[in-house]
């Protein structure tokens, strides 16, 4: 854990999250700012600033199995969702420990955004 990590204080829960699942590894909230009708940050419990820190690979498994877990019981996983995750500031990552953003409930259109 990270003493100035946000997400770090909402897996203590420092600070109050709209959790929507966890296990002994992730942690999945709804995003504060929602960008489709399904937007939630899934994250793993340990502090990793970047996906350039990563060194155990399994926390990827930890957090896709939690995605499709997720998409499923939101019911986007038929129609379809998006995962996006940021790496560095160039990236827009605003958040320095990892996370993916499971996004769905619409279509989405091409260029992202």
């Amino acid at each position: 854990m990270a003493a100035d990590c946000i997400f770090c204080k909402i897996i203590s829960r420092e600070i109050p999250s709209n959790i929507i699942f966890e296990d002994e590894k992730v942690v999945a909230f709804k995003d504060v700012n929602p960008q489709a009708p399904v937007h939630v940050v899934i994250i793993p419990r340990v502090h990793i600033r970047t996906l350039n820190d990563v060194k155990d690979y399994s926390v990827y498994a930890d957090l896709f199995k939690a995605i499709q877990h997720i998409a499923a019981e939101m019911k986007i996983d038929r129609n379809g969702y998006r995962v996006i995750a940021n790496c560095n500031r160039d990236a827009l990552q605003s958040v320095f420990h990892i996370h993916f953003h499971l996004l769905g409930g619409r279509v989405f259109g091409w260029p992202p955004g």
